[in-house]
């Protein structure tokens, strides 16, 4: 596994990535994507291209999964992970307690490989991202 990047839930991605570039003297690529099987607009920023990113996630829409999270106030959401076989991680973690939220599935962010969501047990969100698969 390889520490990928923080999620954060914000109201508005355009605000969040002036508010981060300016307090985190951090990079955006420009990009916007939004993913409506995702249900979300998601964007990346970079403080320096050895850590890992920061992803901005707003709310596509009123069925969007990170609305109740937004309604609490957003912020801090959730750590991803990338991994080179998503299946056996996803065994990994079931085996140390971890619950899958939402199965694997393809994600637009990153190109349509799958991505996968898990509880573990000291209640953070995982993302799982599997790198070494083709879209």
């Amino acid at each position: 596994m390889r520490f990928h990047h923080i999620g954060y839930v914000v109201a508005d991605i355009e605000q969040g990535i002036r508010d981060f570039q300016r307090s985190l003297d951090a990079a955006w690529d420009n990009q916007i994507f939004e993913d409506p099987k995702q249900r979300v607009k998601v964007a990346f920023l970079y403080t320096n291209p050895l850590d890992p990113s920061i992803e901005l996630v707003q709310p596509l829409g009123p069925g969007s999964p990170v609305n109740r999270f937004l309604e609490k106030g957003g912020g801090l959401h959730h750590v991803c992970w990338a991994v080179d076989d998503l299946e056996a991680a996803l065994r990994d973690f079931h085996e140390r307690g971890a619950a899958v939220a939402i199965l694997p599935k393809p994600a637009l962010a990153f190109g349509g490989k799958r991505i996968a969501w898990l509880i573990t047990s000291e209640k953070p969100l995982v993302e799982l991202l599997e790198t070494n698969r083709e879209a």
